[in-house]
């Protein structure tokens, strides 16, 4: 097991009907001015927003009303949450929503207190020197923002979809009501639980090391958030499925799965590329493509970590290491089908000819190589884009 530092500071407030404390919650820290964040017109058309605003009247908290977050939030709508914080003399970003809401407001954060310009730390330029607290109530279990230091971004200029971490980003608190998530679509729900897999996923299946809690943490999160998706799907308001889902995407981005490995996020990596330039493609159903693709790509040399996967997630017992991983990856991709995900670049609306644009915009034009349990440049890449449009 490598050496490790684990911070995980974000209070949580986990239950049914948490969320309308918020006024009481935020007075309880001394704020007095939000910058109430959240995306298009769900939370208002649910009543949530009127729950939420009249908690906050109730405890005595001024807020500013700023929607508008996109699923791919961009940096222009950002910037503009900025000015008003900076305007407004705001002290705390309340996020309302899932992760784009929840990675607009850090970036809205931050920005308010490094001139109005996040850009350059996504760009790894830069790093912050402050920003203002963040808080979340979470309406969809998925990215597990509400308690990582990552931070995603759109700049629609340049076509580019980049992230940083930092500890500026952690949320000081966020509120769970598992509750909040029985209105989802199907497809919404889905792509949250392929999300929360890969966030562990990608920890899981790095390079070679001793790490057996880690490991053993991530296979039970694993085969719960399995069993929770399909219950999830089957019975929208199943709550115990619901909270299984919203608390293992808490875990799952919150580095635990990850402890005493080294970890690089390569799937991520590639699918923001494709969502980057294509932003109608949502996150999770990017992942369910490139995931299976990239691991078709590695997996015969490094068989037993696939089969060990395979044995645990999906009781695949026969064979060799290599025939058991890759009966395992194919048991993903069958769930990714069950679950009504994409598997192929064609159903995202991707042709080959995006293919080298997209690892080029990777590899920023092949100056750079991206490292995880093999190299990867320019070329690499490509070949895992065309394994993932490629026949079974």
């Amino acid at each position: 097991m490598k050496n490790f530092t684990y911070y995980a500071p974000t209070r949580i407030f986990f239950g049914k009907g948490e969320y309308k404390r918020v006024g009481e919650i935020v007075r309880s820290y001394g704020f007095r001015k939000v910058l109430l964040h959240y995306g298009g017109g769900s939370i208002k058309r649910s009543g949530l927003f009127d729950e939420v605003t009249g908690s906050l009247r109730d405890a005595g908290i001024a807020y500013v009303d700023f929607g508008g977050a996109q699923p791919n939030p961009t940096l222009e709508h950002a910037t503009e949450g900025m000015k008003i914080c900076v305007k407004e003399n705001v002290d705390l970003v309340l996020a309302v929503g899932g992760g784009s809401a929840i990675d607009s407001a850090k970036h809205i954060a931050v920005g308010a207190k490094n001139d109005c310009d996040t850009w350059r730390f996504a760009m790894k330029e830069d790093t912050p020197k402050g920003a203002l607290p963040v808080a979340t109530i979470l309406t969809i279990a998925a990215s597990g923002s509400e308690m990582s230091a990552s931070a995603v971004i759109s700049n629609e200029k340049l076509g580019l979809k980049r992230g940083y971490n930092s500890d500026y980003h952690r949320a000081l608190f966020s509120i769970l009501s598992p509750e909040l998530t029985f209105t989802l679509p199907p497809y919404q729900t889905a792509c949250g639980v392929t999300d929360i897999m890969m966030h562990t996923l990608e920890r899981y299946l790095t390079r070679p090391g001793e790490a057996a809690v880690t490991d053993r943490v991530a296979e039970g999160l694993l085969r719960t958030v399995i069993e929770a998706g399909r219950a999830a799907l089957k019975d929208p308001c199943d709550y115990e499925a619901r909270a299984n889902l919203m608390w293992a995407g808490s875990l799952s981005h919150n580095d635990l799965t990850g402890l005493g490995r080294d970890f690089f996020m390569i799937s991520h990596q590639f699918e923001h590329e494709i969502s980057g330039m294509f932003p109608e493609v949502a996150h999770g159903a990017g992942l369910a493509v490139v995931f299976p693709a990239w691991a078709k790509h590695v997996y015969k040399r490094h068989a037993a970590r696939f089969a060990r996967l395979a044995e645990v997630l999906w009781d695949i017992r026969e064979g060799s290491d290599e025939e058991k991983a890759l009966a395992g990856i194919r048991a993903f991709e069958a769930y990714f089908r069950e679950i009504g995900m994409p598997t192929r670049m064609r159903e995202l609306g991707i042709g080959e000819e995006a293919f080298r644009p997209m690892a080029e915009k990777c590899t920023a034009n092949g100056t750079k190589i991206l490292s995880a349990i093999e190299d990867y440049d320019t070329d690499k890449i490509v070949e895992v884009f065309r394994l993932a449009d490629a026949a079974d």
